[in-house]
């Protein structure tokens, strides 16, 4: 029997603006299912370049081949290479939500 695995996108703000343009990081917790009680880290929110809108990055592991640096991305798709849309929407509809409950408060 399969038992549903759901998702909660934690958001914790980069207060200190280091490195520049890096907005949060974002974990994925875990619940139900064999994955219950475990968060996934390492993405974060990132303010686009040319200042339009925002990106996500993935968990990923640096190393170094022949004097250059390269990531190796942690999570992949399985067969649909469009899968990875679902987490990086869920985790910009988070940042969106915290963004608009500061605007909020700050209006206040």
């Amino acid at each position: 029997m399969e038992s549903t695995v759901r998702t909660t996108v934690r958001i914790l703000p980069n207060d200190r603006n280091v490195p520049p343009g890096k907005l949060a990081d974002a974990e994925v917790h875990f619940t139900g299912g064999e994955l219950d009680g475990l968060k996934l880290i390492g993405f974060a929110v990132w303010q686009r370049r040319d200042g339009n809108g925002r990106n996500v990055t993935f968990p990923a592991r640096q190393f170094t081949v022949h004097g250059e640096r390269r990531s190796f991305s942690l999570l992949r798709p399985v067969m649909d290479p469009n899968a990875q849309n679902r987490i990086r929407d869920a985790v910009l509809r988070a940042y969106g939500e915290l963004e608009g409950e500061v605007s909020e408060a700050n209006a206040s």
